[in-house]
């Protein structure tokens, strides 16, 4: 009986040093972190998306950021992407009128996509009476412009 109870605390034991190795694992070491130095980051725009944003690109790409400034009144014209883009609202209300017609308005703190492909053609339109601020990051097939001018679809009219 003695044996028994010996392989069945030694079983135990056992257990819980695993246990213990196992917690210990999980937490981070702080010997193993480094302070940073000489790093500074500004913030320039920050957005909430409506819902999920889902980024993709194939093969070699230009990653571009922009910042584009739609003065009161004014518009991108009609345009598509030949890569997708990531866009946050910095100030101001962007309306954009999408290829089936349908209006998107973006206001400050607003993050969106817009969609790659001829397909995808919109324009952005200034109803305000401030500039419109974008930071916008592009996505892009290597060596693609950053828009392409497109007409306007047969639902917008004349």
């Amino acid at each position: 009986m003695l044996g028994r109870v010996g392989r069945q605390g030694r079983t135990r034991t056992a257990m819980v040093l695993v246990g213990c190795l196992a917690a210990l694992a999980t937490v981070p070491s702080a010997a193993n972190a480094t302070p940073g130095s000489g790093v500074t980051g500004t913030v320039l725009a920050q957005g909430v998306s409506e819902g999920t944003l889902k980024l993709k690109a194939k093969g070699r790409t230009d990653v571009v950021v922009r910042t584009i400034t739609v003065a009161p009144g004014g518009s991108t014209g009609w345009h598509h992407h030949p890569g997708q883009l990531l866009a946050v609202v910095k100030s101001g209300t962007l309306t954009r009128t999408l290829d089936d017609c349908s209006v998107e308005v973006t206001p400050a703190g607003t993050a969106f996509i817009e969609p790659a492909g001829a397909h995808h053609r919109h324009i952005g339109r200034n109803l305000g009476s401030e500039p419109v601020v974008l930071y916008v990051t592009y996505l892009l097939p290597k060596g693609s412009p950053l828009s392409i001018d497109a007409d306007a679809p047969a639902c917008a009219g004349a």
